[in-house]
């Protein structure tokens, strides 16, 4: 009886100090910017075994860090999809957080605000306030959170890979209050099937509206394009898209690559010939894991070794 007993403890020792730590937090210490009174409609929904969240107008980050005996230091801050409408908060989030954890990199999940005229002043920059309000939040918490503050990436997908794209591109203006001048610059992006450009005949009509509103200018169009943002100090990306991707082309992971590379940053990119969109960590009726794919490429940059 007591060496069952034991065993069950022992068990449970092993098993809590490999969980990852979890928490959820206000992204903003006090007022949120850019903000206007509004009454909280945020709405929490299941649809088809996914976590869908609506109408946020308070970000929040969920924090996932690796046991301390796994933890590498690196820290990727996720931000879901959803074409600005909505968060899809569990596969393209917290699933995806958990797979990282288990690598030993903090991750991240960004509840950021959807862009709307009754709670925004500016929808347009919202997003890429609460991306940027995110990257200085783990950048400065990188000694308590145990993470190297050199070692932050951004991951998006869809719309959020646009949001991601956004902010890796438009990193030199800071769209918050940055006193300390935090670096807002990510080290790294990882964009799955991502809105990168918002041209006619690549861009995806719901995202643009959603974010710029109806008929937006055209200078708008083109600040958003993030293709058309790339400079020599563009962090290095890591571009997942599937090429019978019917709600957003392929073309918009092309047109990044394609920009990167002309400035000689360093990218790479796989374009799998089914997957559809959406997928999330898993394509369905293909074996291929992509996040394998991703892991060595993190590997092989020197993000999963200790330090």
């Amino acid at each position: 009886m007591k060496s069952k007993l034991l065993i069950t403890l022992v068990w449970l020792i092993v098993f809590c100090t490999n969980i990852a730590a979890q928490k959820v937090i206000p992204l903003y210490k006090g007022s949120i910017p850019n903000s206007r009174p509004a009454m909280d409609e945020e709405l929490t929904e299941q649809k088809n075994g996914v976590t869908i969240i609506s109408k946020i107008s308070s970000p929040t980050l969920t924090v996932f860090l690796p046991p301390k005996n796994i933890a590498n230091g690196t820290a990727v801050i996720i931000f879901p999809g959803g074409g600005y409408w909505v968060v899809a908060a569990s596969h393209e989030g917290s699933d995806v957080a958990k797979k990282f954890t288990a690598m030993g990199v903090a991750a991240i999940v960004l509840k950021y605000r959807i862009p709307n005229d009754a709670w925004m002043i500016n929808r347009e920059i919202g997003p890429l306030q609460d991306a940027q309000q995110s990257i200085k939040t783990v950048r400065d918490s990188a000694a308590k959170w145990n993470i190297n503050p050199d070692r932050i990436g951004i991951m998006g997908f869809s719309a959020g890979g646009h949001l991601a794209a956004t902010a890796g591109t438009h990193f030199t203006k800071a769209y918050i209050p940055n006193p300390t001048n935090t670096s807002l610059r990510p080290n790294f992006m990882i964009l799955v099937y991502p809105v990168v450009s918002l041209i006619e005949g690549i861009g995806h009509g719901g995202s643009i509206e959603q974010l710029l509103g109806k008929n937006p200018l055209i200078e708008k169009l083109i600040e958003y394009s993030n293709e058309q943002q790339i400079t020599a100090e563009t962090p290095p990306a890591f571009l997942v898209h599937a090429a019978d991707d019917d709600g957003v082309s392929y073309r918009n992971s092309l047109v990044f690559y394609d920009s990167l590379m002309s400035k000689k940053v360093p990218a790479e990119i796989h374009i799998y010939q089914n997957g559809g969109h959406g997928f999330g960590m898993y394509m369905k009726n293909n074996k291929e894991r992509w996040m394998d794919r991703c892991k060595s490429w993190m590997k092989i940059n020197g993000w999963l070794k200790k330090g």
